[in-house]
């Protein structure tokens, strides 16, 4: 049987290495960056440190979706080049990106297995490395799109915001909320929940926020080969989480890496977040893989 040529599209939210893309037959459209009335391609137009500085010096930061015309023009050619293309986009509760990306389909009149990641940055990028994997197997697109379904039922991710501030200038909390956690130095757990990000808990301090966090891991740990620990801008913190998590679980793969732009805009300088994946037998590309054991001690 020949493996059928697959075309994968998505979003620069995917954080897909872009040497890994071209090698791959990933197509990465990016969102845009807007500062101070001025657009910005992410991750083309302008570098993640240029990016906090700028963020810093001006109150007008946000982000939004591809035009449109970028995915028609993408699509009109990807269906004379492969046999199947699947899209897989930043959750559509956050960004019009996963809409915009499935009318061009539509108007170029291009086949496209269209998935909503209802999330964003790491579990993307596994859901398409995954998919390569399974692409390589034989499987279909359609047989692929049902296991990253799984991946998708079966993934989570919190961030822990160091401050509102950036939350309430982008419309993610409300002005009674980020009043409230000015007064009460309230600290916020969020996690995606179907595509939006929600509020977990409301905690006193950011120590014990840290602790929830990795109570709340602790009872997936056992199902999880990988864990990925993403900052805006703050390693010390993200280091001391991957220190924990190491304690807790010895034989975790654990990968630290930096939030792109588009996350930052809204989620605000400092915030850290925890992702990972249970393993299943219809997600998993590592058969076989073990429970792993940790000590109860780190919790006492």
């Amino acid at each position: 049987m020949t493996m059928k040529s697959i075309a994968w599209v998505t979003d620069s939210t995917s954080i897909i290495d872009p040497e890994f893309a071209k090698n791959n037959h990933v197509y990465i459209i990016p969102l845009r960056i807007i500062i101070n009335n001025e657009c910005y391609k992410e991750n083309i137009d302008i570098t993640i440190d240029d990016f906090y500085e700028k963020m810093r010096q001006h109150e007008k930061v946000g982000s939004s979706q591809p035009p449109i015309g970028e995915f028609i023009e993408l699509y009109e050619r990807l269906k004379e080049e492969y046999d199947e293309i699947i899209a897989v986009h930043l959750s559509s509760e956050l960004s019009g990106t996963y809409n915009a990306s499935m009318q061009g389909a539509e108007i170029a009149e291009a086949n496209v297995i269209g998935i909503d990641a209802k999330v964003g940055a790491y579990p993307i990028r596994e859901m398409i490395m995954r998919g390569i994997h399974w692409q390589k197997k034989g499987l279909s697109g359609l047989e692929i799109k049902a296991k990253i379904e799984n991946i998708i039922e079966n993934m989570s991710f919190y961030l822990i915001p160091a401050s509102l501030t950036q939350l309430h200038r982008s419309g993610r909390v409300s002005g009674s909320q980020f009043v409230l956690s000015q007064l009460l130095r309230i600290n916020l757990l969020l996690r995606f929940d179907e595509g939006k990000v929600v509020v977990v808990e409301k905690i006193r301090t950011m120590k014990k926020t840290q602790q929830a966090l990795l109570e709340i891991f602790k009872q997936d740990v056992g199902l999880v080969s990988d864990v990925c620990i993403m900052h805006s801008n703050n390693l010390e913190m993200a280091l001391k989480l991957e220190e924990d998590i190491k304690a807790m679980a010895p034989d975790i793969r654990t990968e630290i890496m930096t939030y792109i732009p588009a996350v930052a805009v809204h989620a605000g300088e400092g915030t850290v977040g925890l992702s990972w994946i249970k393993n299943t037998s219809i997600n998993s590309i590592h058969p076989g893989t073990a429970p792993l054991v940790f000590p109860e001690a780190l919790f006492a």
